[in-house]
Formats: structure tokens, C-alpha cells, sequence
């Protein structure tokens, strides 16, 4: 019994959802499909998230809507008429969208709503176009499915009753086709999770139901080992642990969010990533454990837009509470923290450079130089952030030194190490403008 995710670009237009249905024609196993909102069929496309929350936004402010809603609208009845299904689904939508428009809700209710429009309707059209087929096949909603999330607008947790009811779907009839991306809280308040959130609803799915296989169909045949932007033809990953997909989708890997595959994780279901353009490729196996590889390194990830927050003290060590009240003071002002190496009297934090507004960053720098009265505090920004990662990389002998002869190689200077906090991962900080010099160095290195 699998569960199949079909991510934005697989059911972008009736085209590719008509590959959806030879998809999941072909395996009477895909009992469980999860889908997303409609995404870009071209480069130059918006996808239909996007669009909802530009209609929020839009009615939120007042301002005429009509433009947008045209432009949902015309996109969902391209889909319906290429599929030759009833114009009654397109009534629907109209109606849902205009429904939640009008209502007396918080504006924060209203947006997770009409963001939810998108995954919504794919689930309603998919499972219409499978019956077309002659296909058993019914969409479930969310509520009906189990799907029980905190009450976090924009960030909803799943909560843990969810997956004995979810396990109950088993015992259906049909192929379910069940909408990603929201869940509904104990008061039956619709709840969104965060952008990316489809593919953590068919994570939780197949927790749920216990799937032998959990499916994710996207446009790529595999993972690779680094970014196609930055390397040409890169190498394909054919095999992944879980611990491996979280740090290199946390560095910046685009096919999963990084927290999409914990409910997967935790019931050790194996996971296969798959292209809707070319399905009889193998893809990518994401499992709980492998046997450890010569050549460790799996993948290299990176990331842009990250800042140092550097403070230095003579005798920082034996000051008893100076990290707490460093991290306070970010705390106090709304800032989350991504990695915080430190040395004797040395202390980095690293950010997201989009949290420290120049405002933000004022205030923080003489809050620090009042409360801790360093010797030495700066900021730096434009920095970039590259993970090498890989099981067993930390009792490889060579990792560290061929990465940084790599980085050598590139003429790139290394500001930040971090090795030791993970037992999968090596991970240096360097100025963002060296950053494709370095990943191709790094690729040649270990994969060439």
C-alpha cells in the first residue's frame, strides 16, 4: 500500500495530470494520493499559491480583485476543460473563493483559507479526472481524512490523535485522493502548514496509513549531488538516509522542506522521489539506515542570505551566564538563530540576513555593548553558507582536509567551520560572492 505525493509542477495543467492518471493507473498499490496546488507550467508562470495570496493581500488592502481572481479562475478551467470534466467543479471553486471573501473571519483566518483554495481543488479535479477513468476514486477532505493540526495560522503542527484516524483510511474502498498542505484544528478551524507544506501532509499521510512506500513525484528524475545551477550534469544520488535529506534540504536543497519527512522518519517508512515526466526512472531512496560507503559524501548543499553576529570578550568562558544572556537579547527581539560557533572568548551567531532589518541590527548591537560590554561586536552580512554532507563523515579520515584544499583551489577563503555538531555534516561559512567557485571546486573534489 503506497502513498503518492504529486508535487505543484504534476498537476501544473491537464497535460501533466493526465500523467498523473497513467501514473497512478499503472501501480493498483498508489491507494493514497496527496496533491498540491497548481505551479508553473513555464518559467514565466505564477503559481497558483502565489496567486491566492496576492488575492488576500489584494482584498485585504481594499483594492479591486477582479484581475486576480480572473486569472485563478482562468487557470482552473483550463485544467477542467483539458481534462473534459464537468464545468460544476469550476462553480465550486468560484463559490469557495467567493465565500471566504465575504465571511466575517479574521483576516488571518481569511488568508489561510484562500491559500488553502489551491491543494483544495487539485484533490477535487484529480480524483474527477481518475473517475473519468473509470478509476474508484473519491477525494477526502483533511477533516474527514484525520488530519488534526495545532491552532498556529501559517505554521500548523500535526498533532499526534491524527494518525490513529488516518490509519482507519485503510479500510476504504478506492484510490483517496486527499488535498496537502492544511489540516483542521479540534474547533474545526481550517489551519495552513508552512510553504511546502504538501509534501509534509503526504509525509504525514504515510505515517498515518503505514505505507509500504512513500512516493514523491516532482519534476527532477533524482536528487543530485549538488545544485544544477552551479555544476553542469551533476551526479544522481540513487540512495539516501533520512538524517542525509534533512541536512541537505535544511542547507538548501529545493526538494523537500526540511521538516517534511519526520513523520515518515519516525515509523522508518522508506521514501522514493520520482519524475511525473519520466516515471520508469528509479529516483531516489530515502531510508532509515545504509550500509556506509567508501566515499561518504552524498551531497553538497548551499544557501545565500545569511549574516555573522560575532562578539568577542577577553575571559567569555568563565563568565557564567554570558551565552544566555546573548541569546536573550535575540530572543527579546523576535530573531531565531541558525548556528552558533564559538571559541574561548569568541562567540558567532549566525542569522538569517532577512530577520536583521538595519533597524533590528541597531538595536541589538547596543543592547549587547550595554548588557555584556564586549571588547569587540560586528556584524557581518552577505554571507553563504556550504554543507558537505554524508553518514560516516565524521569517522572518514580526509574530509576536512580535501574540503578545504577545495575551497584553496577556488580561491575562496573560509570565514566559519562548524564540524562536530552533526554527525552527517561539515559545514563552512564564506563570503556569498565566492560561492559557485566553491561548490564547483568541492564537486570536482569529491565526485570527480
Amino acid at each position: 500500500m503506497k502513498v503518492a505525493k504529486f508535487g505543484g509542477s504534476s498537476v501544473a495543467s491537464a497535460t501533466q495530470i493526465k500523467k498523473v492518471g497513467s501514473i497512478i493507473q499503472e501501480d493498483p498499490q498508489r491507494k493514497f494520493i496527496v496533491v498540491s496546488a497548481p505551479g508553473k507550467r513555464h518559467g514565466n508562470d505564477e503559481k497558483i499559491t502565489d496567486l491566492l495570496i496576492k488575492l488576500a493581500d489584494t482584498h485585504f488592502q481594499h483594492q479591486p480583485i477582479d484581475a486576480i481572481l480572473n486569472k485563478i479562475m482562468n487557470r482552473f478551467s483550463e485544467i477542467i476543460e483539458g481534462l473534459q470534466l464537468s464545468k460544476a467543479i469550476i462553480d465550486d471553486i468560484l463559490q469557495s473563493i467567493k465565500s471566504i471573501l465575504s465571511s466575517t473571519i479574521t483576516d488571518e483566518r481569511k488568508a489561510d483559507r484562500l491559500k488553502s483554495i489551491g491543494e483544495d481543488s487539485s484533490a477535487k479535479i484529480v480524483s474527477a479526472y481518475l473517475s473519468s477513468l473509470g478509476l474508484k476514486a473519491n477525494y477526502v477532505n483533511p477533516k474527514d481524512a484525520g488530519i488534526m493540526v495545532s491552532n498556529e495560522p501559517g505554521n500548523a503542527q500535526i498533532l499526534s490523535e491524527s494518525f490513529a484516524k488516518l490509519y482507519k483510511l485503510r479500510e476504504t474502498q478506492g484510490i483517496q485522493v486527499i488535498p496537502g498542505f492544511f489540516g483542521y484544528t479540534a474547533d474545526d478551524e481550517l489551519v495552513t502548514f508552512s510553504r511546502g507544506g504538501s509534501d509534509i501532509t503526504g509525509s504525514i499521510v504515510a505515517a498515518g496509513v503505514k505505507a509500504s512506500l512513500y512516493e514523491n513525484f516532482t519534476d527532477v528524475d533524482s536528487v543530485y549531488t549538488v545544485n544544477p545551477q552551479i555544476v553542469q550534469d551533476p551526479k544522481e544520488i540513487t540512495s539516501l538516509t533520512y538524517k542525509e535529506m534533512r541536512e541537505l534540504s535544511y542547507a538548501g536543497f529545493s526538494v523537500f522542506h526540511d521538516e517534511a519527512l519526520i513523520p515518515a522518519f519516525k515509523e522508518k517508512i522508506p521514501v522514493c522521489i520520482k519524475n511525473t515526466n519520466n516515471p520508469k526512472a528509479p529516483g531516489t531512496m530515502i531510508v532509515s539506515s545504509k550500509l556506509q560507503a567508501e566515499k561518504c559524501v552524498v551531497g553538497i548543499a548551499s544557501d545565500t542570505e545569511f549574516c555573522n553576529l560575532y562578539v568577542s570578550k577577553y575571559l567569555m568562558n568563565r563568565e557564567l551566564g554570558f551565552g544566555r544572556k546573548l541569546f536573550q537579547i535575540l530572543e527579546d527581539e523576535n530573531i531565531s538563530f541558525e548556528h552558533a560557533p564559538s571559541g574561548i572568548d569568541d562567540m558567532s551567531v549566525i542569522l538569517r540576513q532577512s530577520q536583521l532589518t538595519l533597524e533590528k541590527e541597531t538595536t541589538i548591537v547596543e543592547r549587547i555593548k550595554n548588557e555584556l560590554h564586549p571588547d569587540i561586536v560586528s556584524i557581518e552580512r552577505d554571507l553563504a553558507m556550504i554543507m558537505i554532507v554524508g553518514e560516516g563523515i565524521m569517522s572518514t579520515v580526509g574530509i576536512a582536509q580535501k574540503a578545504t584544499s577545495a575551497f584553496s583551489e577556488a580561491n575562496v577563503n573560509i570565514e566559519m567551520i562548524n564540524q562536530g555538531s552533526s554527525e552527517v555534516s561539515m559545514m563552512f561559512g564564506i563570503k556569498a560572492e565566492g560561492l559557485n567557485r566553491a561548490i564547483q571546486s568541492l564537486y570536482r573534489v569529491f565526485f570527480t
